[in-house]
Order: structure tokens, then C-alpha cells, then sequence
């Protein structure tokens, strides 16, 4: 499935990220604790150059705590990160940020100054709720549908620390298939733009292999289907998901089990390990040096096309 949302705001929001990094003294990113690697959006390293960055895990408290902890310690093997679980349920567990950042940017403590952050993350990863739990009043908008920060802003936090909030960016292009599913299961992407049916299937096929337990139990099944499509089906026998004469409402189950995965219903629930990222990295530095490569060739004979006319 491939996703192609990038709208002009996102565009122009990279520009000002860009031009305000300099003044940066460290990075929070935002991501989503049941898919770190899918909503970890690589424009954000690439942006933030060797700055010291946070980055958050939010929504843990829908995620495996098992898969939570395996993920931040993949995380802290790079330089100058430290990766923290929250959830925005437990203000505590969000005020404890501003710890954190002095941490990270000690001598910012001992001259005084303010400690310079930009706050970043994709859409609907719960970054404005953090912001307004920080500020301790409302200035971010929240909701529970992607795109609700549209313009930067710049909020002292009247502790020592200056936050730039972001507005939510999705990639120009996802590269990786399966990443696009899981933002999509997840709800990071609009529900208008995207096929129920297509991405419950591929959460089905996922929960088979990684959480049969929480299936089984949830749905009361007896004995779990094989198949992505025969899950779907039993769900919707069991949850009366019916058309006229008996027949699956596909769109209706796939409805059911997306909505009730993304409130946690099912259980404590992770799409992807460091060891399906690792495996998934890969892939996709060869997909992009494939097309880094018929560019270039595409290019070359550009190059000869034209050197032919001028002879």
C-alpha cells in the first residue's frame, strides 16, 4: 500500500524546521510506542544533525511492555540518545521531561540560559497533549485525527526551558510497505485515505503471528483461523457483522477490529521488534539504491542523447 500524503503545510513546515535548527539546543521526538520504527520519521536525524534527542514513546500504555523495553534500549545505542516511555494517562510521567533535557544539555544549566527545544513527531502521536501537559495549560490544539498543528510555535515553559512546537510530519514518501500499514492500523493516517478491508488484513495476519492469545481470548474463538481472511471471517460471525443472507460486512469487521486495537482493546498490543526493523532498514536502503541507480542510468542517457544532437 503505497501512501502518498504530503500536503503543501508539511512542505513548507520542513523549511521553517529547517532554518530554526541552528537555534536548537535539543531534539524531543514523539513517537508511537506500538510502531518506534514506523512513526520514527528519518527526516528527523537528518534534520537534527549530532543534537542530543528524546525520544518519546508515547501511548505505552496500549503498547507490549516486554517489546516497550527491548525498544528503548535499540534506541539508546545511538550517540546522544535517550529514549523514555510515557503516556500522556500519567501527567507525572510527562513532567519529568524537563528533567531529562538538563540532562542532556548540562551546560545550558550553568550559564543560565534557556535550554533551546523543538518538539517533533507525526501526526496523531499525542504530541500537543505533551505540550499542553508541559505548559500546564492549553496552547496546542488536540484531537484525535491527524494534521491538527498546522504552524510552528515557540512556548517558554517558564522553567528554564523553550519548546518549538512543530507541526505533524509525515515523510514525502514511505518507502517501506509494511510501515505504511501500521501507521495506517494505527490511525496516524486519515481513514479517507486508506482502504479498511486492505489494512485490517494485514493487522489480522500480524496479530496471528505475534498475539494469538489476545485474539482468541477476545473474540472468543474456540480455535484460531490460519488465515488473515478466516480471522476476519470469525470475527464476524462472532460479532454479528452480518449482510443480508448471512454474508461477511467486511468493511464493518475490519472497522471492528481496527477501532477496537487502536482503544486496546484486544490487549497490550506492538506491531513491530528492533529485530523486524533491523531486517526492514535493510530493504529499504536496497530499494533506494535501486532507484538511486536507475536515476542515474536514466540520467547517463539523457547525457548521451544530448551529445548526440550536437554532433
Amino acid at each position: 500500500m503505497a501512501i502518498q500524503w504530503y500536503p503543501g503545510h508539511m512542505h513548507k513546515a520542513r523549511k521553517e524546521i529547517e532554518e530554526a535548527m541552528p537555534q536548537v539546543d535539543l531534539v524531543i521526538e514523539v513517537l508511537d510506542a506500538r510502531i518506534p520504527y514506523s512513526s520514527e520519521n528519518p527526516m528527523v536525524a537528518k534534520l537534527r544533525g549530532d543534537r542530543p534527542c528524546i525520544k518519546l514513546l508515547n501511548k505505552s500504555d496500549l503498547a507490549d511492555p516486554e517489546v516497550t523495553q527491548r525498544w528503548i534500549e535499540y534506541l539508546e545505542q545511538e550517540q546522544g540518545v535517550k529514549a523514555s516511555a510515557i503516556t500522556t494517562l500519567q501527567p507525572g510521567m510527562v513532567k519529568k521531561i524537563p528533567d531529562i533535557c538538563r540532562k542532556l544539555v548540562p551546560h545550558r544549566d550553568v550559564t543560565e540560559k534557556d535550554i533551546r527545544t523543538m518538539i517533533m513527531g507525526i501526526p496523531n502521536v499525542g504530541k500537543s497533549t505533551i505540550i499542553n501537559t508541559l505548559a500546564g495549560r492549553v496552547i496546542a490544539k488536540t484531537g484525535n485525527e491527524p494534521a491538527v498543528t498546522k504552524n510552528q510555535q515557540r512556548i517558554n515553559l517558564r522553567n528554564g526551558i523553550v519548546l518549538s512546537d512543530t507541526p505533524g510530519i509525515l515523510w514525502p514518501k514511505v518507502d517501506n510497505e509494511a510501515s505504511s500499514y501500521r501507521l495506517a492500523v494505527t490511525g496516524a493516517i486519515k481513514d479517507t485515505a486508506m482502504e479498511y478491508d486492505d489494512v485490517a488484513m494485514f493487522a489480522a495476519e500480524y496479530f496471528l503471528q505475534a498475539y494469538p492469545q489476545a485474539i482468541a481470548e477476545r473474540y472468543k474463538l474456540d480455535s484460531l483461523p490460519e488465515t488473515d481472511i478466516e480471522l476476519l471471517e470469525a470475527i464476524g460471525r462472532k460479532r454479528g457483522a452480518l449482510r443480508p443472507g448471512g454474508r461477511i460486512d467486511y468493511h464493518k469487521v475490519s472497522e471492528l477490529l481496527l477501532h477496537e486495537f487502536r482503544s486496546g482493546k484486544i490487549g497490550l498490543l506492538t506491531l513491530e521488534t528492533p529485530e523486524m526493523a533491523e531486517v526492514e532498514k535493510k530493504e529499504v536502503a536496497r530499494i533506494l539504491a535501486e532507484k538511486e541507480a536507475i536515476k542515474q542510468q536514466k540520467l547517463e542517457q539523457e547525457k548521451i542523447k544530448r551529445s548526440g544532437k550536437r554532433h
